[in-house]
């Protein structure tokens, strides 16, 4: 069962961690979802791995017994809006981290709230501003489902609503002055 006090890992590191193409790949990459380490870019490989492990070894199936068990997989995954409903095991193959990352709750949070940056996102998640349906989620990696994705919103004591709008009428005001300005010169 093993101690609570060493929980499994959920990750595993790159076999060639100095290659250069890679660091310059995942360092695009955190920046692109606002991720806080590496480590969770590696979170997201290795659940991916999993999945078209599932994928492969269903190939390999009989017809018989992957009819059964296809769909469970196939509903999973369409679930949480990695595949449509009518995908097939390649859909599954041709997957990337790229697509598990946008599933995040900070990323669906970055496009959808209107935050200039995934970090602002981030912090909004962790501080408490940022809902599903009635309940708070302050996890930046929660997976959002496809039916919690229109219930995300602010929590009603949240300031931040309102801090976004004020940016967004001042930074059209400024542009306004700095276009002034230029023309003077």
């Amino acid at each position: 069962m093993g101690d609570p006090k060493y929980p499994r890992r959920v990750w595993r590191k790159p076999k060639r961690p100095l290659n250069y193409e890679l660091k310059m790949e995942e360092l695009q990459t955190l920046g692109t979802f606002g991720l806080r380490t590496k480590r969770e870019l590696w979170k997201a490989h290795t659940e991916l791995s999993r999945v078209r492990q599932q994928a492969r070894s269903l190939l390999s199936l009989r017809q018989e017994v992957r009819a059964e068990k296809e769909p469970v997989l196939m509903n999973s995954l369409a679930r949480i809006g990695l595949v449509s409903n009518d995908a097939t095991l390649d859909d599954v193959l041709n997957l990337n981290a790229t697509d598990l990352l946008s599933r995040r709750l900070q990323t669906i949070v970055t496009k959808k709230l209107g935050f200039k940056t995934p970090y602002q996102a981030r912090q909004a998640v962790i501080h408490g501003h940022i809902m599903i349906g009635d309940r708070k989620v302050d996890i930046p990696s929660y997976t959002v489902t496809v039916e919690e994705e229109d219930s995300i919103h602010f929590a009603p004591e949240s300031k931040i609503p309102a801090m976004l709008e004020k940016t967004k009428t001042e930074a059209p005001a400024e542009e306004t002055k700095d276009e002034s300005s230029s023309t003077e010169e």
